[in-house]
């Protein structure tokens, strides 16, 4: 089996004005993620774009772990841009640019049933920053509560939790979805509404700017 999801994610995250959208898309689809799969360490990889939240576009990296960016390999890769990569300039050209670099911390380990898993055809990204004074009983309600409560929902695959270490905010959860509709369901609805996460860890934690987003996958390409 050929695995396909790792213990951390590269995430980038950007809006792109229209005259360099057309650009910018045959960029990533017929050069860029193709070249960094090549690179030891690079496991899978999807481009996403927003339906609720943003920034618009999403590119996501499953890594085998965060080493994958250190490799001599991909230093150079950066080191040395393509003309393309060069003319997109995403620092310049993209609008509220974030790249997160981050590490697994839920589930502890992945199973082994699912590292042959592909890329979700649809997401919800929180990108999350938490008081240090709640911290414990955030991570608590989120692995024992919230986390099995959404998994019994229909059409949600997967949820896996983050620490950045570059980048930021310090938490992101990543939930993988059948299809984008799932958080719109009356389930969903229904369990957001029990939800009981402030009462128990007195207190509120803040989200990113358009945080949270719900992503479909615009690469590979969808069927429905």
């Amino acid at each position: 089996m050929v695995e396909k999801k790792g213990t951390a994610l590269l995430m980038v995250f950007v809006d792109i004005d229209s005259e360099h959208d057309a650009d910018f898309n045959a960029w990533y689809n017929d050069e860029h993620i193709g070249d960094l799969l090549k690179f030891p360490g690079f496991l899978n990889a999807a481009r996403y774009q927003a339906l609720k939240g943003g920034p618009r576009y999403l590119a996501m990296y499953e890594l085998e772990s965060v080493g994958a960016l250190q490799s001599e390999e991909y230093l150079d890769f950066r080191r040395n841009p393509s003309e393309w990569t060069q003319r997109i300039a995403l620092s310049t050209k993209g609008r509220n640019l974030s790249r997160i670099v981050c590490t697994q911390i839920y589930p502890k380990e992945n199973d082994s049933h699912v590292l042959g898993r592909g890329m979700a055809p649809a997401i919800q990204v929180g990108r999350m920053e938490v008081p240090a004074e709640i911290e414990a009983k955030y991570n608590e309600y989120y692995d024992n509560v919230r986390t099995p409560a959404n998994l019994e929902l229909s059409g949600c695959i997967a949820v896996r939790r983050y620490h950045a270490v570059e980048g930021g905010p310090k938490y992101t959860t990543v939930y993988e979805f059948e299809h984008e509709t799932v958080p719109e369901s009356q389930a969903w609805r229904t369990r957001s509404a029990q939800d009981g996460m402030h009462d128990y860890i007195g207190g509120t934690y803040g989200h990113a700017p358009g945080s949270p987003g719900v992503y479909r996958r615009i690469f590979p390409s969808r069927t429905f």
